[in-house]
């Protein structure tokens, strides 16, 4: 049997009409991949830009997918899957980016606590025309003393 490529639109136009006859997880080095039968023909799942062979790292997020384009029966070949040759990738700049969100956060946090606290406040307080008078009569003081 000849096996040729396909890709996710594709894939869901395919199974739209009803012309997928049968899906295939198998497992490879590194992950799943997904291989559909429609006509006489196996078609392997490529990425869409890559072109490459698409491999699913979670057998989860695979089953989501597939659910998602409306596949719901499959079958599995694990004979050739090892985990242990499954790479993850760490992100470590999107380490920084949620430390920042964090302290960002907490310094809101902080910053409307403090605002409240400043409302909230029992002290006697003036108000803004109250505080610019008494502030320009001590200016005008200064400038008297300055000058003379």
């Amino acid at each position: 049997m000849t096996t040729e490529t396909i890709d996710h639109s594709t894939l869901t136009r395919l199974v739209e009409t009803g012309s997928v006859s049968a899906a295939h997880i198998v497992g490879q080095q590194g992950g799943w991949e997904v291989q559909v039968t429609y006509g006489a023909l196996d078609h392997t799942l490529t990425a869409q830009r890559s072109r490459q062979v698409r491999l699913f790292k979670k057998f989860e997020t695979l089953v989501a997918y597939l659910q998602g384009v409306g596949i719901n029966h499959f079958d599995v070949d694990a004979s050739s899957y090892d985990p242990l040759t499954v790479k993850t990738y760490g992100r470590p700049d999107r380490s920084a980016a949620l430390k920042q969100v964090h302290e960002a956060a907490a310094y809101d946090e902080w910053f409307k606590a403090q605002v409240q606290a400043s409302i909230d406040d029992p002290r006697p307080s003036i108000s803004d025309e109250n505080a610019r008078q008494l502030f320009a009569v001590k200016r005008e003081t200064l400038r008297k003393r300055a000058h003379g």
